[in-house]
């Protein structure tokens, strides 16, 4: 086990005794922020992908794209057992029966033994809640809700749609019910110097939140994001400058918080910027190789 910060892979080993992958899984759900009930114009970052595979699009249904990524990730890691991640814009908006047709199609496949559903904090209500506490009896869910930062005045630069409050409320709503509840921030935000960033993590720090995922803001095609950086009123993060950043946030982040991602994932024909961030297995070298270099790990500067 990699001892420096509690990683997903570990963690899942420790549970299932084998290897566990997520499967992507798009089911063509919307998201009020870009449907007109917050906004239209989504987050600055967002473009109308919404982080999304396409397959939805392509006519995939959620049985065959989960059996196409079983394949997959079979052959690539050796994979027994599945969470299928409902990945694509918020899983959780859309009317209850439909939730339950998507999610139980999920579950239905063999060797998944669990749900991942991506959403935000202002998407899910006592019903949803219920439900997914009603699978957590049986199968391993994790609700993960999109934060980015604990600062309102960034909340409302990026048109996220919602405040940290929200955010508070939704956690305490999810808590005590068998669901494991994870986090996405992203560093970097327009505005926001170390200090900002650090706070976000000390904020989280204090919740009883299970797993966090850390993003990288880069930049792409077809957003705000991209009209701000090509006007030079946004600057990417070198990565050196990134990999500090994480270390200083893991040093805050409770040691028993499960580390699901410490950077991201862009689509190399999107990307605008920054080059660096296609090289995922570098970046997390260079991630390990500052946490060396300090002699740190998670949680080494949280206070008790």
């Amino acid at each position: 086990m990699n001892k420096r910060y509690y990683d997903f892979n570990n963690y899942l080993r420790s549970i299932f005794g084998c290897r566990v992958q997520k499967i992507t899984v798009d089911a063509g759900l919307s998201c009020p922020n870009r449907d007109g009930t917050i906004s239209s114009r989504g987050c600055i970052y967002c473009n109308a992908a919404g982080s999304g595979t396409g397959a939805h699009a392509k006519g995939l249904s959620v049985t065959e794209q989960i059996i196409n990524g079983k394949k997959r990730l079979s052959a690539r890691y050796k994979a027994k057992k599945f969470i299928a991640y409902f990945q694509s814009f918020s899983n959780t908006y859309a009317p209850l029966d439909r939730l339950k047709s998507l999610y139980e199609e999920a579950m239905a496949i063999n060797d998944v033994v669990g749900l991942s559903i991506g959403t935000r904090p202002d998407c899910v209500d006592e019903p949803i809640l219920n439900l997914l506490q009603g699978y957590a009896k049986h199968y391993h869910v994790w609700i993960e809700y999109g934060l980015q930062s604990a600062h309102d005045t960034t909340l409302a630069f990026i048109n996220r749609g919602h405040d940290f409050q929200c955010f508070k409320k939704a956690v305490e709503a999810t808590k005590n019910r068998g669901i494991k509840i994870c986090t996405h921030v992203i560093l970097g935000l327009p505005n926001e110097e170390r200090d900002h960033m650090l706070e976000t993590a000390k904020k989280i720090a204090t919740m009883g939140i299970d797993g966090i995922k850390i993003h990288l803001l880069y930049v792409v095609k077809g957003t705000n994001l991209e009209k701000l950086y090509l006007q030079g009123k946004y600057r990417s993060l070198a990565q050196q400058e990134y990999a500090e950043l994480v270390c200083d946030f893991l040093e805050l982040i409770p040691h028993n918080m499960v580390i699901q991602r410490l950077t991201g994932d862009p689509h190399p024909e999107d990307l605008v910027a920054p080059a660096w961030s296609l090289k995922k297995r570098e970046t997390l070298a260079l991630i390990m190789k500052t946490l060396e270099k300090r002699d740190s790990w998670q949680g080494k500067n949280l206070k008790s």
